[in-house]
């Protein structure tokens, strides 16, 4: 170990602060924050949007989602203010900058 690195408990740290800093350090919002996103989904974009539309990644930069169809794509980009605004509601966060959109069928 270098003089330079701080010093790192050896003991037992409990999972979710791991999992916490770790997705933090890729670049994601909290593993507490994108668990809220997938698991109450269907209440953030309503039951039909839901059926077509998921979550991906969640970053300060940007909530990435995948769609079904491209119809649905450009639907969830048209809404893609109301989404971020009730993602950050619903995780207690920063509003991520934008809505990337991918079409995977």
């Amino acid at each position: 170990m270098s003089p330079f690195e701080p010093e790192r408990p050896s003991g037992p740290r409990p999972l979710d602060g791991s999992l916490e800093a770790l997705s933090r350090r890729f670049g994601m919002e909290g593993v507490q924050a994108s668990s809220r996103i997938f698991a109450n989904w269907e209440d953030i974009v309503g039951p039909a949007m839901a059926e077509h539309v998921r979550p991906l990644r969640l970053t300060p930069e940007a909530l990435v989602v995948a769609c079904d169809h491209p119809a649905w794509a450009t639907q969830v980009r048209r809404l893609a203010d109301t989404v971020l605004d009730r993602v950050a509601a619903e995780t207690n966060t920063e509003r991520p900058a934008s809505l990337e959109v991918r079409i995977q069928r």
